[in-house]
């Protein structure tokens, strides 16, 4: 459905399961289908992409096409552009109100930030997403690749480089991130289904 955590998420639920893990935070396993029933069916083409991590759920629904044709040269590939941001204006700015409610409703129940986008093709734009600072040790190796990158020009800061090598791993290792989804999504299956301890029969 996305390239975030899958379906509903991956909540912090119970204890256990790496050090990201935040056994008070509210599970959002079931996101996905509360936002598809709370959400106006007049907005999106078809269900939102729903992308959820401990501190926010993004939504992203598709917008119907824009109309008219547009010449393949420059000038109306730059004419369809601005006729698909004008419809993504549009869109914010009629459905702010109702998206806020929406949002104050998600954040009570899942205890998370909510952000909103909307696409129209290969066209994406996200309206006021966090910015999360994570804090993180590095030894002088991995300090001197972040450096570096800054001393490049690719990015303008030791922070800019992280968050771009962390893109960069997304983007390339997005098969074998999604495994890793599955699998940690089994082992909570299997949690669950495994044996409790009864009374204890020592007196």
């Amino acid at each position: 459905m996305h390239r975030g955590w899958h379906g509903a998420g991956r909540g912090g639920r119970g204890p256990g399961r790496g050090g990201w893990q935040q056994a008070d935070l509210p599970g959002a396993d079931d996101a996905s289908a509360w936002l598809q029933g709370r959400l106006p069916d007049d907005w999106f083409t078809g269900a939102p992409e729903v992308t959820i991590d401990r501190e926010e759920i993004v939504i992203v629904g598709e917008l119907p096409p824009v109309e008219g044709e547009f010449a393949d040269t420059e000038s109306g590939r730059a004419d369809r552009a601005a006729a698909v941001a004008g419809r993504i204006s549009r869109f914010r700015e009629s459905t702010r109100e109702e998206r806020i409610e929406i949002a104050r409703q998600a954040e009570h129940r899942y205890q998370r930030k909510v952000a909103w986008g909307a696409r129209i093709g290969d066209a994406v734009e996200l309206f006021t997403v966090a910015s999360v600072p994570v804090m993180t040790r590095l030894r002088q190796p991995e300090r001197i690749v972040l450096d570096t990158l800054v001393d490049s020009g690719v990015a303008r800061s030791r922070s800019d480089a992280l968050a771009w090598a962390v893109r960069l791993v997304g983007q390339h290792a997005d098969e074998w991130l999604g495994e890793l989804r599955e699998a940690m999504a089994r082992v909570d299956e299997l949690r669950t289904k495994g044996p409790t301890a009864g009374p204890s029969s020592e007196g």
